[in-house]
C-alpha cells in the first residue's frame, strides 16, 4: 500500500455522502475535509461521518495545504470553476460526472491540470466497478460473438417540481447530462468507435429534457440504441446482442449488479458480485493507485475518454435542441 492520501469534500449532498461513506472502506484514504457553501450544512455532514475539517466556503477548502485530493460533488454548472479553483490551490480532482456543461470547459479544465502537473479524473464510478469491468471483459473474449447491438436505457420517475434541481436549467438539469451520460458512455465504452448519432428529445416547460433518445453507429457496424427520461419508470438495463447471445448488466446496470450471460440456446448463466459498500470506493481507489504510480491520469477513464464523451453530448444537444444559458455555457 502506498501513502495515505488526505481527502476533501466539496458539497455536502446526497451523493457526497455516498461518496465519504465508501471512501472510508479505502484504508489508504483519509476523509480530512468537507466544505460546502453552508457552514451549517458542512459541520452536519462532517458530524454524521467523522469528519474532522470544516469549510464554510470552497476558497477556504482550496486553501488547506494538507489537502491532498479533492472530491468535487457540487452542481454541474459549478464543476469548470470549482475544478479550476482547485488546481490552481495545487489540488488533485475527481470531479463528478458530467465533468463540464460543454466540451470547450472541459478542454480549459483538462489543460490547467496537465499545466500544473496535476491528476484530473471525471467521476464516471460505473467504469470501475467490478460488474462493469467484468462485461467488458466478456465481451471482448467472444462470448456472444460478435457485438450487433448495444440497448442502454436510465429512466427515474421523479415528481415534476420546477424547483427540484433536475427539473433546473440554471444548475444543468434534465435527463441527458444527469442520467443519459451512462447510456452514452456504456455504448462509447463497451462498442467500437462511435461514428455517427441521432437524437431527439421532449422538453418541459422549465426548458429541461424529460426525455432524450439516441441512435448511435459505430464503425465496426453495431448499433446501439439508448435513452434517458425523469418522468417514467424503466428496466434501467443494459444488453449486448452479439451473434451467439446476450450479455445483460441487470437493473440497476449503472451500479454494483449482476450480470447475465445469455446463450443461443437461452440458457442463462449468472454472475453475482457481493461487494461492499455503494461502489464509488472503486474509482476512489483508481484515483490514489495512480497517484502512488505517478500517474496524473488514468489509463480507464483518461481525460482523452472524458474529452470524447462530453464531444458527444455536445453533439446530442445540438442535434436534440438542448440548450442552457450563455452564462452556463461560458468558459
Amino acid at each position: 500500500m502506498g501513502k495515505t492520501w488526505n481527502w476533501a469534500i466539496l458539497g455536502a449532498g446526497h451523493i457526497a455522502r455516498k461518496f465519504a461513506a465508501d471512501l472510508k472502506l479505502l484504508p489508504n484514504a483519509s476523509l480530512y475535509a468537507v466544505g460546502s457553501r453552508s457552514h451549517e450544512r458542512a459541520q452536519v455532514f462532517a458530524a454524521e461521518l467523522g469528519i474532522p475539517n470544516v469549510y464554510g466556503s470552497y476558497e477556504e477548502l482550496a486553501k488547506d495545504p494538507k489537502i491532498d485530493i479533492v472530491y468535487i460533488a457540487s452542481w454541474h454548472t459549478s464543476h469548470y470553476r470549482n475544478t479550476l479553483l482547485c488546481l490552481d490551490h495545487g489540488k488533485h480532482v475527481l470531479c463528478e460526472k458530467p465533468a463540464a456543461i460543454n466540451g470547450r470547459q472541459l478542454e480549459i479544465m483538462v489543460q490547467a491540470a496537465r499545466t500544473k502537473k496535476l491528476f484530473f479524473m471525471e467521476a464516471l464510478w460505473t467504469r470501475f466497478l467490478p460488474s462493469f469491468r467484468r462485461c467488458e471483459d466478456l465481451a471482448a473474449s467472444g462470448v456472444i460473438g460478435e457485438l450487433r447491438i448495444i440497448e442502454s436505457d436510465f429512466c427515474m420517475n421523479i415528481p415534476y417540481d420546477p424547483y427540484h434541481r433536475i427539473y433546473n436549467p440554471q444548475i444543468g438539469g434534465g435527463s441527458l447530462l444527469d442520467i443519459g451520460i451512462y447510456p452514452v458512455f456504456c455504448a462509447m465504452t463497451l462498442g467500437s468507435p462511435i461514428t455517427g448519432v441521432t437524437a431527439t428529445a421532449t422538453m418541459n416547460n422549465t426548458g429541461v429534457d424529460t426525455f432524450c433518445s439516441i441512435n448511435g453507429t459505430h464503425r465496426k457496424g453495431e448499433r446501439s440504441l439508448l435513452f434517458s427520461t425523469l418522468n417514467a419508470p424503466g428496466r434501467n438495463e443494459t444488453l449486448l446482442h452479439g451473434s451467439a447471445g446476450i450479455l445483460r448488466l441487470n437493473s440497476h446496470w449503472h451500479t454494483p449488479t449482476t450480470l447475465d450471460i445469455i446463450r443461443d440456446d437461452e440458457t442463462i448463466e449468472q454472475i453475482l458480485f457481493d461487494e461492499p459498500g455503494n461502489g464509488y470506493q472503486y474509482e476512489a481507489a483508481e484515483v490514489m493507485r495512480c497517484l502512488d504510480e505517478g500517474r496524473m491520469e488514468s489509463e480507464l477513464w483518461s481525460t482523452g475518454h472524458s474529452v470524447r464523451l462530453m464531444q458527444l453530448l455536445d453533439t446530442i444537444r445540438n442535434q436534440a435542441g438542448i440548450v442552457y444559458s450563455p452564462e452556463i455555457e461560458a468558459v
